[in-house]
């Protein structure tokens, strides 16, 4: 249960925002209560507590302390302009417009900077919501000063998180993730003709979610490993276990069809399964298969188990890397066994770099030559800035004036609603912006938060005649409503829009101005601050979707050009690079394209040919990626693993593939180009030509990758209109 938790909240990064921003507003609560306050001070006290728990998103102790210390006064300052300028109705509105232009360029001086911003904004907010008026100032700034304390005490006393802690979570994630996809596999094994859909979505499923964690691991190496060469250890045995595994569901998808499966299968949801039926169900290499793939779990599950049983599976697992050891049946199979085998080293790596465990007492003549190769590898392993944008080029000033203007907008606006509560169309105009790049990202957001604030009011509306005037029961529920919010948010931006609203309509009950009409005005702010957002994205320095989409597209061809490159050059005998480095460049590019398609891919999108055009391109790159990072992991494999050689022809075989993607890439750009196509990887390495060394020093895996990398980036063509032209003999033999 427990590896449950921890692969569906990797590094219980959730938990403890949930925990840690209700336990900031219960002590917060606790502290004011007995001093007799006003309910306006402990609603105050709870929403400052909140922000200036969540704004803090540095990954560090130190920084985190020294960032909440300069937040106080900056808290403390906007509160008294706020309030100060409340009688001032335009110098209080241009000033306003001035904050949310100071907090959104604050971004570009990194996460203090943001988070400062969110203070300032916030705070000025909480002044405007619970009402501050000069008399009753000095009070409201001891509720801040208190609010910040219990910030700080629920940070880095009740809910303490350590980088080193939450590195282990996350590698704890990890093998939960890959334990879960394993279970997948075993659902692929065994699944009928009628169940292998769902059976394939499972493991379509389970392998994005442990591409994610070995993302999340990756961007906290730098500070929960203790030097870099540690980390670039980490990096390598977390990228060896995640190429392994996926190749492992590869082959079983293989091995359950009458043709070999292509990897675009495993990653575009909808794509056609391979033809044939299930293994048949009392073949013994099946039998075989399911034991084996079992054990493979109970490794990757559990790491901290020893003894002669663990042993046992561990050596039978390893022994399949030997060809003497694998059990008779179709090559397709086989090649099943071979990929636990790998798996199985895999896992031992992991293990080994993680735990630091070295129970090799029972180690089996195979077991003792991987580790071997594991050593080697790990004595080999040694521990280019983009030019920054400048004036209105810079995405933090062009994102200022957009909310600079949407803002001034939804004041204008928000007056004709209301006088009182204009400021809930600015926060929805601040919060549509946060995180976004594109208009059609900005769109979807704010139509999120549209649906989840409808759904809000009529569960306000709910729990405010639940709670009626019970002023403890009411705090109660805004808690639970707070830990939801956060727990949710990085799951679903309309959930935590639901959370909020319903939030609040307890807090408008506390406040003594709860009537439906006051959450139906909420709907209408959010409706209006969501269009005016979207009206100064499209209109102030506008980024286009397709804008977007384009640059990203083209980030992740230049790190896909560059991953293959290096790892060719490696492969052909050129000095060692650092692969994985730029592998991981590549899967962030990715990651990236694949947030910024969202508005393109999201359900309610009407065109539903593009819809279907990018869906396909970013299958079609995860593909191109995962055959990417394989050839990268090989092609470090080089200085140590001894069936594998420098081969001096892959890199005049794969020069078709990286001017494939350069010619893409300039498509995208707008240049003219075209893609070849021609003789197969294969072909081009056939032995005796051109005096070059034997075909057998080339493995077939790395032959394999590079034919499904070229068949893969030929495929992009035709999503992105990019012409295909076939290559002569005489020129696919130059």
């Amino acid at each position: 249960m427990w590896d449950r938790v921890a692969a569906s909240d990797p590094g219980l990064l959730r938990l403890a925002a949930g925990l840690r921003t209700t336990g900031a507003i219960a002590l917060t609560l606790g502290v004011l209560a007995p001093w007799g306050v006003g309910v306006s001070h402990l609603v105050a006290g709870a929403i400052t507590a909140m922000v200036a728990t969540f704004a803090i998103q540095e990954k560090r102790r130190g920084p985190q302390g020294v960032t909440l210390a300069l937040g106080l006064p900056v808290a403390s300052a906007s509160v008294a302009l706020a309030t100060l300028l409340h009688n001032l109705v335009v110098a209080g509105d241009v000033f306003f417009v001035v904050l949310i232009f100071g907090a959104v360029y604050g971004r570009r001086f990194g996460d203090r900077g943001h988070a400062l911003g969110m203070i300032a904004f916030q705070t000025h907010f909480v002044a405007l919501f619970v009402g501050v008026r000069t008399g009753n100032l000095p009070g409201f700034l001891g509720t801040v000063a208190v609010a910040f304390a219990c910030s700080a005490l629920a940070r880095f006393v009740l809910v303490p998180q350590t980088s080193a802690g939450i590195f282990h979570r996350l590698r704890r994630a990890f093998r939960a993730r890959l334990a879960q996809l394993m279970d997948a596999q075993l659902e692929l094994l065994d699944a009928g003709p009628q169940d292998v859909e769902r059976a394939l979505a499972h493991l379509r499923e389970r392998t994005a979610r442990l591409h994610e964690t070995a993302l999340m691991i990756q961007g906290r190496l730098e500070e929960g490993t203790p030097d870099a060469a540690s980390a670039r250890l980490v990096q390598r045995r977390v990228a060896d276990a995640e190429i392994t595994a996926e190749r492992l569901g590869l082959l079983l998808l293989t091995a359950r069809s009458v043709e070999r499966a292509d990897t675009l299968t495993l990653h575009l949801p909808g794509a056609p399964v391979p033809e044939g039926g299930r293994l048949p169900v009392r073949d013994a290499a099946r039998d075989t298969l399911r034991r084996d793939l079992s054990a493979l779990q109970v490794l990757a599950r559990e790491p901290d188990a020893a003894g002669s049983s663990r042993a046992y599976l561990r050596n039978r697992l390893l022994g399949y890397r030997d060809e003497e050891n694998l059990p008779d049946g179709p090559t397709a199979v086989q090649d099943v066994f071979r990929g636990i085998g790998e798996a199985a080293r895999a896992v031992l790596g992991l293990r080994i770099v993680l735990d630091g465990a070295r129970d090799d007492a029972d180690d089996s003549a195979e077991t003792a030559r991987s580790r071997e190769e594991l050593d080697a590898e790990d004595a080999a392993l040694e521990a280019e800035e983009e030019p920054e944008q400048r004036g209105l080029a810079r995405p933090t000033t062009r994102a200022a004036l957009q909310v600079a203007v949407g803002s001034s907008l939804a004041i204008v606006g928000g007056e004709f609603l209301s006088s009182q509560r204009w400021y809930w169309a600015v926060l929805t105009c601040w919060i549509v912006f946060i995180n976004t790049a594109s208009t059609g990202e900005i769109l979807v957001k704010g139509y999120r938060r549209l649906l989840g604030t409808v759904l809000g009011v009529v569960a306000g509306l709910v729990l405010a005649g639940l709670v009626g005037r019970h002023t403890w029961t009411a705090f109660g529920l805004v808690l639970l409503c707070v830990f939801a919010m956060f727990y949710t948010a990085p799951l679903s931006y309309t959930l935590m829009s639901f959370f909020v609203t319903a939030a609040l309509g307890v807090l408008y009950t506390l406040l003594h101005t709860f009537s439906l009409s006051v959450l139906v005005l909420r709907v209408e702010e959010t409706a209006l601050g969501a269009a005016c957002g979207v009206i100064a994205a499209a209109l102030v320095l506008p980024v286009h979707t397709d804008r977007r989409t384009n640059e990203l597209l083209e980030a992740v061809l230049d790190h896909l050009a560059d991953v293959t490159s290096g790892a060719l050059d490696q492969l052909s005998g050129a000095r060692a690079d650092d692969l994985l480095e730029r592998a991981r460049e590549l899967d962030q590019a990715l990651a990236d394209l694949l947030g910024a398609t969202q508005p393109l891919t999201h359900p309610v999108s009407p065109l539903r040919g593009r819809k279907d055009t990018a869906r396909y391109v970013v299958a079609l790159l995860e593909t191109c990626a995962y055959h990417a990072r394989s050839l990268a992991a090989t092609a470090e494999l080089l200085p140590t693993h001894p069936s594998i050689a420098a081969d001096p022809r892959l890199r005049g075989a794969g020069t078709r593939i990286v001017e494939n993607v350069g010619a893409v890439a300039a498509h995208v750009r707008g240049e003219p180009s075209a893609v070849r196509t021609g003789a197969s990887i294969a072909s081009l390495l056939r032995p005796g030509r051109y005096g070059t060394p034997r075909y057998g020093r080339v493995t077939d895996r790395v032959l394999r990758h590079l034919q499904r990398l070229d068949e893969a980036v030929v495929g992009l063509a035709r999503p992105l209109k990019v012409p295909v032209k076939a290559e002569t003999g005489d020129a696919a033999a130059s």
